[in-house]
């Protein structure tokens, strides 16, 4: 009975004695030898962060409206890229950052480094489904742009659209001043399409036509070209030997090799309907200056498209709808609609001046984007160039090289291309640049460059 007593006793000791042991190893102090302890024991390795981390405000997101094709980059600093669909994307300048309080509400600022105007991104940490999507997103996005107005839509976390910043961490990338003054790369253009069909002044000013790579030397000269929709038809304007002031439009055929005189008179600058049935035309008749219409199988039957005196015409609108200006506005004349009136001044602004013979092209893909060419009022050092003006939010943004003069630009059919004659002393050559201006480059030599398909 005895012995079971005394191995309780026995084990209990042993117990106490162990957990004495234990807490003076714990207890112990480290080794001094430092390089004992070297080669005993492998450095720490420190801890690679997956992604920036904010502690007051969420970065690496997405903000978007699918109904209105709109989004938002909103890095580490703030907002860096908008774009729109149907616009050059735009450039943000990322500012301040301020949370409501102890509220899920942050409001993220910044400028359009264009034109200057303010970029206000609000944004709540709320469940938030896009109209065209049952898709649960965790914030709810309202971006006001002083210009352009209010887009209202979700945000999500999107950090593939943030590639250089994975293994850096948010204080890192605050101390680097070379990326704070380093603007965001804009999206690359990859659905471009070069022209079937293109029309263009030689450097001698012959007019050429190439169509699927085959050139062919039209006429020994002419002006104001434009190119049927389908690439197959070519209008040009003759003018008569001196001291005739008389004009022919003449409607070159691309598969027969022929030319013919369409119309004659004081006519020029023809242009194609967009289903290539009609052509408008200014025509001086009486004292007038109007916009006159006719098909080109019975241009006999021309008739009067607008009493409107006009000093220009710039293209189609649409099937019913012709593009012309005077000295002081831009009309858009129409058959079935009253005439719509925009002062050249609200466009022009202070820094471009008004010329009579500036082309002033729609976007072929959104009617609200226009192309100008015209001087500037005081050359920064290029005497003319080429800018961007939205009609609706009244945004202008120079497009054309600072350093190159340039003339007649001219949207590619795809509407993401522009076409520019570069100006020179000794020749004139064709270049190309993307809407955002971006990749800029010859493309051939010559002058007044106009698209087919």
């Amino acid at each position: 009975m005895n012995v079971p007593r005394q191995l309780s006793q026995f084990l209990a000791a042993g117990a106490v004695a162990l957990a004495a042991l234990s807490s003076a190893a714990q207890t112990s102090p480290s080794p001094q030898n430092p390089k004992k302890s070297s080669q005993t024991s492998p450095a720490p390795t420190a801890p690679v962060p997956n992604a920036p981390v904010s502690t007051h405000f969420p970065i690496l997101l997405l903000a978007f409206g699918n109904a209105r094709g709109w989004d938002v980059h909103i890095g580490p600093k703030g907002p860096e890229l908008l774009e729109r669909q149907g616009y050059p994307p735009i450039v943000l300048d990322p500012g301040e950052i301020a949370r409501e309080g102890t509220a899920d509400i942050w409001t993220y600022r910044a400028k359009d480094t264009a034109t200057g105007a303010e970029v206000v991104v609000h944004l709540t940490r709320e469940s938030c489904s896009d109209t065209s999507s049952t898709t649960k997103n965790p914030f709810r996005a309202v971006v006001n742009h002083s210009q352009i107005g209010t887009l209202e839509g979700c945000a999500r976390i999107a950090a593939e659209l943030f590639p250089r910043l994975p293994n850096q961490s948010a204080q890192a990338d605050d101390d680097d001043d070379t990326d704070k003054k380093k603007p965001p790369a804009l999206p690359p253009i990859t659905n471009s399409k070069a022209p079937v069909a293109i029309a263009f002044l030689t450097p001698a000013g012959k007019v050429m036509v190439s169509r699927g790579g085959i050139k062919k030397i039209v006429a020994t000269s002419g002006s104001e070209l434009a190119l049927s929709h389908d690439g197959k038809r070519l209008l040009y304007v003759r003018s008569d030997p001196k001291p005739s002031t008389l004009n022919a439009i003449v409607l070159y055929d691309f598969e027969t090799g022929r030319g013919r005189d369409l119309l004659h008179g004081m006519v020029s600058e023809p242009f194609w309907s967009p289903d290539d049935a009609r052509i408008a035309y200014r025509n001086a008749v009486d004292q007038k200056s109007q916009v006159w219409s006719a098909m080109p199988d019975a241009p006999e039957k021309a008739l009067p498209f607008s009493a409107q005196n006009v000093d220009a015409v710039h293209g189609w609108a649409d099937l019913h709808t012709v593009l012309a200006s005077d000295a002081q506005n831009l009309y858009w004349l129409s058959e079935d609609k009253p005439v719509q009136t925009l002062a050249l001044q609200e466009i022009y602004g202070d820094a471009w001046a008004i010329g009579g013979s500036d082309p002033l092209r729609l976007n072929p893909a959104n009617s609200d984007l226009l192309l100008v060419s015209a001087g500037f009022r005081s050359a920064p050092g290029a005497a003319s160039g080429f800018f961007l003006y939205e009609l609706r939010s009244k945004r202008r943004v120079a497009l054309s090289p600072g350093d190159q003069p340039a003339r007649h630009g001219e949207w590619s059919r795809d509407g993401l291309q522009v076409f520019y004659t570069r100006l020179s002393p000794t020749a004139s050559v064709i270049f190309r640049i993307f809407w955002d201006g971006t990749l800029p480059r010859r493309y051939a030599d010559g002058s007044d460059l106009v698209t087919g398909p």
